[in-house]
């Protein structure tokens, strides 16, 4: 078929090994690709940012190590031998090892840049605010729902592994809650080990989220399989375990909706929209509220005017719901994450329980925006 049509490149949905590419271009007589080259090709056309770039090489030449002797083939048979070992053998080595050297300079490379990201992550820690992590397979929508959430701009393109580089934003929940939302590249099944190793770095952002945004493509006809390609690559990397919203996306272009319904109501969180039309998004609003209730605490406090640090910083990373002044003190109703909870034990009134005081649909009364736009 390949003849027929002269064809110069065939590629296989498979990752073939050196000899099994070298013996099907003998009988294809024109170039063979197979699934890992042609995801990395695709790869390090999309890859924008130093780090992205960094680690699309790192996957390539470690792809490529074990097929310099397919591409140096050629050249063994034009030169001839010399006793055992011919010219090309030669370079062959010397290729290797200048292949070999670069793998070991790009992971020393990487290796600060996880530093850099571990710094970053803890800058966004300190802040205090809950982060979730859009996960999901390529072009399941996962840049179009940031958009909508965060009313920014990363690129929502309906192709292939369109965000390499990750993106953290910040969004207000109807209640005020503020959440980090954390942009990630698409998984796809089969994802080749060595790639997921050379993302490390990337992919880190999953496993520390507090919670998972699992964006599905409701219209794809293999939705099931790719949700199961998505849960597989979430194990390999540690976050196999993580609370999970499920989101079927691109109900608008589903005809049998209640078949759609069904599907959602099967998982424990699930919620159908669109994140191109808004179709749904109070309800996504209102399960990502349940899940996030435990990660938030409402108390009634009395704080001496004296503690200005504890003052700010509740402030900061709580949420002021009433404040009023009363002598050298302050009276206050806030939701407080987990990490304030002690700091705050010795001045508590009254508290709450972890889920009591959310709402959705609107802030609840007498809410003081301490925290700013």
């Amino acid at each position: 078929a390949a003849k027929e049509k002269k064809a110069d490149t065939v590629i296989f949905d498979d990752e073939l090994s050196p000899a099994q590419a070298r013996n099907l271009e003998e009988i294809f007589c024109c170039k063979v690709l197979d699934r890992t080259q042609l995801i990395l090709d695709i790869f390090a056309q999309r890859a924008k940012s130093k780090e992205g770039k960094l680690q699309i090489e790192l996957a390539q030449l470690v792809y490529l190590l074990p097929r310099l002797t397919r591409m140096w083939t050629h050249l063994s048979r034009q030169s001839g031998g010399i006793g055992m070992r011919g010219p090309g053998e030669t370079q062959l080595e010397v290729d290797r090892r200048r292949v070999q050297e670069r793998i070991t300079r790009l992971e020393r490379d990487l290796v600060e840049v996880r530093k850099h990201r571990t710094i970053q992550r803890e800058g966004r820690m300190r802040q205090h605010w809950p982060v979730a992590a859009l996960v999901g397979y390529t072009n399941a929508g996962k840049s179009t729902l940031m958009n909508r959430l965060t009313h920014s701009e990363v690129p929502a393109e309906n192709r292939l592994f369109a965000t390499l580089d990750p993106t953290i934003r910040q969004f207000r929940m109807p209640n005020g809650v503020r959440v980090l939302l954390g942009d990630t590249v698409g998984f796809l099944k089969k994802l080749p080990t060595h790639l997921v190793e050379s993302f490390q770095s990337t992919l880190e952002e999953v496993a520390f989220a507090d919670v998972l945004i699992h964006v599905v493509d409701s219209s794809h006809p293999q939705r099931q399989q790719q949700m199961k390609a998505v849960d597989d690559v979430l194990r390999q990397i540690g976050a196999g375990d993580k609370h999970t919203l499920t989101v079927w996306n691109k109900a608008d272009r589903v005809e049998n909706r209640a078949a759609l319904e069904r599907e959602a109501a099967g998982v424990a969180h699930g919620v159908v929209i669109s994140a191109q039309t808004g179709e749904g998004m109070p309800a996504f609003f209102a399960e990502l509220t349940t899940m996030l209730a435990a990660w938030s605490m409402r108390v009634h406090l009395k704080v001496p005017q004296s503690e200005g640090a504890l003052l700010a910083l509740l402030s900061r990373a709580g949420r002021i719901l009433e404040k009023k002044y009363e002598g050298n003190d302050v009276e206050l109703n806030a939701h407080i994450p987990p990490f304030l909870r002690g700091k705050v034990a010795p001045f508590i009134i009254t508290s709450h329980g972890e889920n009591s005081g959310i709402t959705v649909g609107g802030k609840t009364a007498g809410a003081v925006d301490d925290a700013g736009p």
